[in-house]
């Protein structure tokens, strides 16, 4: 035998001896537990995941050394999941073929709230609220056109009696709302790798975190009428599945505003931060907490968590011992890193791996035109509508501006529309007689489109002559350990006693031959940096600001920025209440 065949004829000469253990190992007594073969068969399915995980996490490291751009690791994992899938699937049945299935449980229980909490507590929350307005229509409007689009496009085809498939239009619309959930990871790798310009990064950062946060909701909106009349939706259930939308959607994201700003008093008027180990454990721990809460009384523990996240690092944050702000920042980062990869390698094998998937070609190329047609009707109304809002808004103060969103950036965003493993679990939850033939038809459309759109980006970038480079402010893994003196030099720290606050940066490490920008008063918002809020101002000073911040949110203000109103607003009136006085440190918050 060739000397290349040896591997893959040695696993599967592994896998079916896996199978003849899982025959001798049965016992005869069909009511005896089977606790001990249980074990064993799962003890190998993570095992094999395990280190699937490992190879793909170290191929990502020798693309890093050797510069190679052109593959992400996500599409690596995809492969590897497949050609593992394969190998499942061409030796004897065993039940460790049942071990490796994608559980949806599994993946919304464990898997996707690292994601979502990294997502909110590494937000670049300076951009984010300068893009406000266009992220917002595109997570909200451009989520619900994807959504109905696509849903009239295969229940329109389905009525065409080629596929043997007869939908209806409740479950039309609901795997509309799955394959509406874009999950850029891929995209937005390579967007850091390449230093994208910060505006674009950040509208499709904005719009998928909040974008797959609504599909799980639309979904769950829709699934509620899908036993009803025969599936079919009338104006009144319409109107009602809208208003449980905004009440689903506004009640979990005030659930996690709240459970963040009362941890950020928490912290403020207790000495947790003395012992790091535990405050650390209780900031994961209430972000959990938050996330299983909405869940269990009818909300969305992923909107909840987000934004719990959110509120986490723009107060509580800024309440922690440093140890415990390393502790939370680099460990939700390597839990949403070991997630993603995880869930990329999950897709490959759930591929070949399930069994109960009906493939029918046509119908999956019907989705993918519609998911194509349903993001360009998305992207490119909505940002004509944005261009022109601008300019009216810009022209009635006498000024001209040029557009918010110029066509590279339009034909960017429809690019970023690749589907992600949120629509896959969603699918999980299909029932009926057509479910197994829409949930096949999701997952080749999810894999296909990370593959496609996520595998070409780099090149996409080329084409449309976007500018990369960019660099907003100084990133280090070492970011809370380096000082920067006014000369210009920096050095490590050595007063990282429990407790310490750091100063204020007034300058700045050079960076030649890199655009640097975006350097305001509004970086004080950023995610990336560990600058505290200055000194509260006097009362009266706050009184007039929150005042006058309050009328900005309705004109938006002198200079047109309808985010300023609320970092006025936070900055004046907030975060002095809820964050440790930063002019003297007396009083239970201090250490």
């Amino acid at each position: 035998m060739p000397e290349e065949l040896n591997a893959p004829w040695l696993t599967v000469s592994c896998f079916a001896l896996l199978g003849r253990a899982a025959d001798s190992e049965s016992d005869p007594d069909e009511d005896a537990p089977e606790a001990g073969t249980k074990e064993f068969f799962s003890s190998w399915a993570l095992f094999i995941l395990i280190m699937l995980l490992m190879f793909a996490l170290f191929t990502s490291y020798i693309l890093q050394q050797k510069k190679i751009q052109a593959v992400h690791e996500t599409v690596l994992s995809i492969f590897a999941g497949m050609f593992v899938g394969l190998i499942i699937r061409l030796s004897p049945e065993s039940p460790i073929q049942d071990s490796v299935t994608f559980d949806y449980q599994f993946f919304f229980n464990l898997l996707l709230p690292p994601i979502i909490l990294a997502s909110g507590y590494e937000l670049h929350q300076a951009n984010f609220f300068r893009n406000i307005g266009t992220i917002l229509t595109f997570a909200f409007a451009g989520t619900f056109i994807s959504a109905i689009v696509l849903g009239l496009v295969l229940f329109v085809w389905t009525r065409i009696p080629l596929d043997g498939l007869n939908i209806s239009f409740v479950e039309a619309i609901s795997v509309g709302a799955t394959l509406s959930a874009t999950d850029p990871v891929t995209i937005l790798a390579i967007f850091n790798l390449y230093k994208v310009e910060p505006k674009l990064y950040t509208v499709i950062f904005g719009e998928s975190i909040l974008n797959d946060a609504i599909a799980i909701v639309l979904f769950e909106t829709a699934q509620k009428y899908a036993d009803s009349d025969a599936g079919s939706l009338t104006v009144l259930n319409l109107f009602e599945a809208i208003g449980l939308f905004l009440l689903v959607f506004f009640g979990s994201m005030l659930v996690g505003m709240i459970v963040g700003i009362m941890t950020a008093l928490g912290l403020k008027h207790t000495h947790v931060r003395r012992v790091p180990k535990i405050e650390s454990c209780l900031i994961v721990l209430i972000a959990y907490a938050s996330y299983f809460f909405s869940n269990g009384v009818r909300l969305s523990g992923i909107v909840s968590l987000l934004f719990c996240g959110i509120t986490l690092k723009h107060y509580a944050y800024y309440n922690m011992s440093r140890r415990t702000q390393l502790t939370t920042k680099y460990l939700f980062q390597v839990m949403a890193q070991l997630s993603e990869n995880f869930i990329f390698i999950y897709l490959g094998l759930d591929l070949l791996v399930q069994r109960n998937l009906q493939f029918k070609p046509l119908f999956i190329m019907v989705a993918v035109f519609g998911i194509c047609l349903a993001r360009y009707l998305a992207v490119f109304p909505l940002s004509k509508a944005i261009n022109w809002f601008i300019r009216y808004r810009a022209r009635r103060r006498g000024m001209e501006v040029a557009d918010e969103l110029p066509f590279a950036y339009q034909a960017m965003l429809f690019w970023a529309g690749l589907r992600g493993a949120v629509g896959v679990a969603l699918a999980a939850g299909l029932t009926g007689v057509n479910a197994p033939a829409l949930r096949a038809t999701v997952l080749v459309v999810v894999v296909l489109t990370v593959i496609i759109f996520g595998g070409t980006t780099a090149r996409m970038l080329e084409i449309l002559g976007i500018r990369t480079g960019v660099v907003e402010e100084l990133e280090s893994d070492d970011e809370f350990d380096i000082e920067v003196t006014n000369g210009g030099t920096y050095y490590k720290r050595s007063d990282t006693a429990l407790g310490y606050t750091p100063r204020r940066m007034d300058s700045t490490i050079p960076l030649d031959g890199v655009q640097r920008r975006g350097l305001d008063r509004n970086d004080s918002y950023s995610s990336g940096n560990n600058r505290r809020p200055s000194p509260p101002p006097s009362s009266s000073g706050k009184a007039r600001s929150a005042s006058q911040a309050i009328r900005d949110l309705f004109s938006g203000g002198s200079s047109g920025d309808h985010g300023a109103w609320f970092r006025q607003l936070d900055e004046d009136y907030i975060k002095p209440r809820l964050l440790l006085d930063q002019s003297n440190h007396k009083g239970p918050g201090a250490v």
